[in-house]
């Protein structure tokens, strides 16, 4: 049975009416807010046959919990969870060679709503994240993400170790970084299928997780920093694959 949700800012709930109608079941607008992007929004709306309600801003900031919603919060109903039993389908389905984007332990909703919208724009497969001691979609991830929770499938998994060696089985390379990897991300080849695994702010991934990878990379920092944020890290390596893959 399908759960409703709320999805809040203008960039989201325009994904919903373009990608998903079907799914939106309410759209609160703000009294206070009436520009051209708030009424183009209200038009789609009306085209689908819902009304949308004419609420003070301050009920608005209720239903977005504090979020920035930018005059529109909506009520819908969520995507199916997808687990590791769907990786099969997942790839079978991909248009272009599979690309995972595997997150271990992601804890702040802002990261992995930044880490879905650089994956939507890297043409990702799927996001794969552990069930455990991970963020899940909430209202300010998808607010983060731009729209792109709404289009990029995520698939949540028990344990992320099995769940890697079950793509494995599937012919999927997973490709894990780590700062003290003495292999380059750039010399690695990514015209197969693959799956690259980015570890949690500050810890980086847990040991089952980086035993199980076939490959561990490093990306290299010229400056003095030793790390970079995981989003920025996660669209640098998804590129290096586009652009391998693209043949630039």
């Amino acid at each position: 049975m399908s759960q409703k949700v709320t999805v809040f800012g203008l960039h989201a709930v325009r994904s919903i009416l373009d990608n998903h109608p079907d799914r939106l079941v309410e759209l609160y607008v703000s009294k206070e807010r009436q520009n051209d992007a708030v009424n183009a929004l209200v038009q789609q709306t009306h085209t689908i046959g819902i009304r949308p309600q004419w609420v003070p801003k301050h009920a608005l900031d209720k239903r977005a919990e504090g979020g920035n919603h930018q005059g529109v919060v909506a009520t819908v109903t969520s995507l199916p969870t997808l687990t590791e039993h769907d990786f099969a389908k997942l790839i079978d389905d991909s248009e272009q060679r599979p690309l995972f984007l595997v997150l271990d332990g992601i804890t702040d909703p802002h990261n992995l709503g930044a880490c879905l919208r650089t994956a939507d724009a890297a043409g990702v497969t799927a996001v794969v994240v552990p069930k455990d001691k991970s963020v899940q979609i909430t209202p300010t991830v998808r607010k983060v993400a731009s729209g792109a929770a709404e289009v990029v499938p995520m698939v949540v998994v028990t344990n992320l170790a099995r769940a890697l060696r079950e793509l494995q089985q599937l012919n999927v390379w997973i490709v894990g970084t780590a700062g003290e990897a003495t292999k380059s991300l750039y010399e690695i080849d990514y015209q197969g299928p693959t799956a690259m695994v980015m570890g949690a702010e500050g810890k980086g991934m847990r040991r089952l997780t980086r035993e199980t990878c076939d490959e561990l990379v490093s990306i290299p920092l010229a400056g003095s920093v030793s790390s970079l944020n995981v989003s920025v890290a996660s669209g640098v390596c998804l590129f290096e694959v586009v652009r391998q893959r693209n043949g630039s």
